[in-house]
């Protein structure tokens, strides 16, 4: 066994971000109870099992917690050689989704009955991607020949083909959480605000493509100005979080998910949450996601190299958004989507993303093997050059 302060060879001695670890296994084990508090009753009419839903997601978190192990132990290196053939594949699943994808409640977005959604591939594949690209490009990226007009055009195709599921929230997720990347990497913040108002263009006559999207718009903003007027969907989420006070009604207790609530073990269990775990519950999952943001970007700050960091702020951000798109739409400051909640909705393909996002993470905290960037060496021509807007210390990631 090796002595305590003895680096081990191969790889600059970094412990992993345990405390990152904690706050994923708490958010998790908060979904597992939500989870079986929103769907006992509806296992026990539709399989006369109350615990079968929980049980598939006992499954969902074994597979992403395998998944999120073997990341955090393989060298995140790794995906910066593999980042095109990984985003040629998604661009290749997203096409196949099209034409042979299960059409479930208007949309086109997974096979096997809803289990598997490529979408939320397309999520990790664009960050991974994302930062790939921009780790190799250097001050080149605030040339728009060089930066600007190929992330448009990448990142273009991969939100088109996801647009046409349609699945508009996912949509604005991976672009947000590319352009995160983009910005960090040194993008000229001439060529974000442009393409920001071209992207803001771009969304808006997609959303004029589709009577629902464009309903929802026009339902939020009549609410901002009437709240009594709010469709059913969000007042139910309201009413809900209204109920629960300051301390819930009690795990298991809450009455809305029995019919009243939408798509409360999904879309809106945050509302179930808070109306069994009241306004203390609410606070504490907002603090653990808050936590998250915290911890992902220290590793971040603390990565090893220009594609770590990126790739660790392209990763925070990415769940970080979709927590944020699903609190703002349940609590009706943001329009009502259909975005999970990281962790804790039920289902599997947005779990095991978000799990895999986690060991990804971790795998950047340890940092690098000393023989994976001696084999990288020249390809991140980012480097430690100061161009990205996140400096970084090179210290060691503790607690």
């Amino acid at each position: 066994m090796a002595k305590k302060g003895k680096k081990r060879p191969g790889r600059d001695q970094r412990e992993p971000d345990y405390f990152l670890i904690l706050v994923a296994v708490a958010l998790l084990l908060i979904g597992l109870l939500m989870v079986y508090s929103t769907t006992f009753d509806w296992g026990y009419l539709d399989r006369g099992d109350p615990f079968h839903h929980l049980k598939r997601q006992l499954m969902w978190v074994s597979l992403g917690g395998i998944t999120a192990a073997t990341l955090a132990c393989i060298d995140y290196g790794y995906w910066q050689r593999w980042a095109v053939p990984l985003l040629a594949a998604t661009l290749a699943v997203l096409v196949l989704l099209l034409v042979v994808g299960d059409w479930l409640w208007g949309a086109r977005r997974a096979f096997t009955n809803g289990s598997i959604q490529p979408g939320e591939l397309a999520k990790l594949a664009t960050v991974i991607y994302a930062a790939a690209w921009a780790s190799s490009k250097g001050d080149q990226i605030r040339d728009v020949t060089y930066g600007l007009i190929p992330f448009a055009i990448w990142m273009g195709g991969v939100a088109g083909l996801v647009t046409l599921q349609p699945d508009l929230s996912a949509v604005v997720i991976l672009i947000m959480a590319g352009f995160a990347v983009f910005f960090l990497a040194g993008a000229h913040l001439g060529q974000l605000l442009v393409s920001g108002a071209v992207g803001g263009g771009v969304f808006w006559s997609m959303v004029a493509l589709y009577p629902y999207a464009q309903r929802r718009i026009v339902e939020f903003i009549a609410g901002l100005q009437d709240p009594t007027i709010l469709p059913y969907h969000p007042r139910q989420a309201l009413y809900a979080l209204a109920s629960g006070g300051l301390l819930g009604t009690g795990l298991g207790a809450g009455r809305e998910k029995f019919g009243y609530l939408p798509m409360a073990h999904n879309d809106t269990i945050f509302a179930a949450l808070g109306e069994e775990l009241g306004l203390i519950g609410c606070l504490l999952v907002i603090g653990l996601f808050a936590l998250l943001a915290w911890r992902g970007f220290r590793i971040a700050v603390r990565a090893q190299d220009h594609f770590g960091s990126l790739l660790a702020c392209g990763l925070t951000s990415l769940l970080v958004f979709q927590a944020t798109l699903n609190i703002g739409a349940v609590t009706s400051l943001l329009p009502f989507t259909g975005t999970t909640l990281p962790f804790i909705s039920l289902g599997g393909s947005s779990l095991g993303i978000s799990m895999a996002a986690v060991g990804l993470l971790v795998s950047i905290s340890r940092g690098r093997s000393r023989r994976e960037q001696h084999v990288d060496e020249g390809v991140d021509r980012g480097g430690r050059n100061g161009r990205t807007r996140l400096s970084r210390s090179g210290r060691p990631t503790g607690t």
